[in-house]
């Protein structure tokens, strides 16, 4: 810092003597600061509704059985030729060999978070004279509860799955003409019949998954579908939900099932993410664009009001090299000065705009969270840019023939 005394002072007192320009500079950098805060932050917050509504009910991998092999049925004829035609698929559930063991195996796996055994198939939901198709999910329901998180999803009664016991959407509720604590009938395709007592009514984001799932505990939904001891599917949440495709990619190789993730599932939604993603990044090139162009503008203007000053500075011993980083001083006091009251700004307007904009089921849009690796990349990125726009400046103050520029 000793080494860089004269540069530092002559830059503050520059800054100092420009008091509304100086002004102006800095606080068109916060506001760009500012502006890239506020953008991240309505972005950020819109995906994660987004993804929280389309994943709500839903696992982020699952873990299936292979589709069974379509086998071609070839006959000979008499002149030799064989004519091929297909056979249908069979119409059946298809179960996971050797679950167990797979379930650990999955459980141990990097990325994945939590894993629950699935035994699920449609079914008819009876009560009185309504009758409504559903899709039975048999579960355990202390491990399934860490894959989906039901604690917000519960609009009554309480989170638990006996032998008796099952959990339905609010409208299949409605559409059955049931409320907590009534029975109703389960009839499977394969013949089979049991009567639940609803424990729980849930809300589970949408009116579609709220008329059709029906959640019980495992082994009745495995009597129910005739599948005694085995599993349909294994359901796993993953620490990163962005990089579930890696975690489905890791398992796939090790497990041999067929494995799909929410973003195979979801491409539309996770297409408009992205361009999402890509509309941030374009934000915030144009922002520090602008606030690029805008401290040099300024930074240039500044060299030609002090050309007197720089040629006195020049005549009395001052080097080249010192004015050069005179004004790159300046730059980078802007930048950082702008960066600083920016994060400030910025904060100010996450917090009240947070209570402002909802999302569609009333809660904030976006919280006001404080990223300090942001904010310090935030003011290490301001004040490189802040000294990249004094590049040209400081060139032109260092070039001045110091006494032309008394002489002007």
């Amino acid at each position: 810092m000793a080494a860089l005394g004269f540069e530092l002072t002559v830059a503050m007192r520059f800054l100092r003597e420009g008091r509304m320009q100086t002004a102006l500079i800095i606080g068109g950098a916060a506001v760009g600061v500012a502006v890239i805060y506020f953008i991240t932050a309505v972005l950020v917050g819109v995906q994660l509704d987004l993804i929280k509504r389309v994943t709500g009910a839903q696992p982020h991998v699952v873990l299936k059985p292979p589709e069974d092999t379509v086998a071609p049925l070839v006959a000979p004829t008499s002149d030799g030729t064989r004519l091929a035609s297909v056979q249908a698929r069979p119409q059946r559930l298809t179960t996971i060999d050797g679950w167990p063991a797979l379930l650990r195996e999955t459980e141990a796996t990097q990325g994945v978070t939590a894993v629950a055994p699935v035994a699920s198939g449609g079914a008819l939901a009876v009560k009185g004279d309504a009758s409504r198709a559903i899709v039975i999910i048999g579960t355990d329901i202390d491990r399934y509860r860490r894959v989906v998180k039901f604690d917000d999803k519960i609009v009554q009664g309480a989170l638990r799955l006996e032998a008796g016991d099952a959990m339905i959407g609010t409208d299949l509720a409605h559409d059955l003409g049931a409320v907590l604590g009534d029975r109703f009938r389960v009839q499977s395709a394969e013949g089979a019949s049991e009567v639940f007592q609803i424990r729980a009514l849930l809300d589970l984001g949408s009116r579609d998954l709220n008329r059709r799932y029906v959640y019980t505990a495992l082994r009745p939904a495995q009597s129910l579908l005739k599948i005694s001891g085995r599993i349909t599917n294994i359901d796993v949440a993953v620490d990163d939900i962005m990089r579930a495709d890696e975690v489905a990619a890791r398992l796939r190789a090790q497990s041999g099932q067929q494995i799909e993730s929410w973003i195979q599932t979801n491409k539309q939604v996770f297409a408009a993410i992205g361009n999402q993603d890509i509309m941030t990044i374009l934000i915030r090139v144009f922002v520090t664009i602008v606030v690029v162009l805008g401290i040099a503008s300024v930074l240039v203007v500044s060299v030609v009001q002090k050309r007197k000053e720089i040629g006195i500075m020049r005549a009395i011993g001052a080097t080249r090299s010192q004015m050069l980083r005179v004004f790159l001083m300046q730059g980078a006091l802007v930048g950082f000065s702008g960066a600083l009251v920016g994060t400030a700004f910025g904060m100010v307007l996450i917090s009240v705009f947070s209570r402002i904009l909802r999302s569609a089921s009333g809660a904030p849009l976006f919280s006001l969270a404080f990223d300090f690796n942001l904010m310090l990349l935030a003011l290490s990125a301001a004040t490189l840019l802040g000294v990249l726009a004094a590049v040209l400046p400081a060139r032109n103050a260092a070039n001045l023939d110091p006494a032309e520029a008394i002489r002007g």
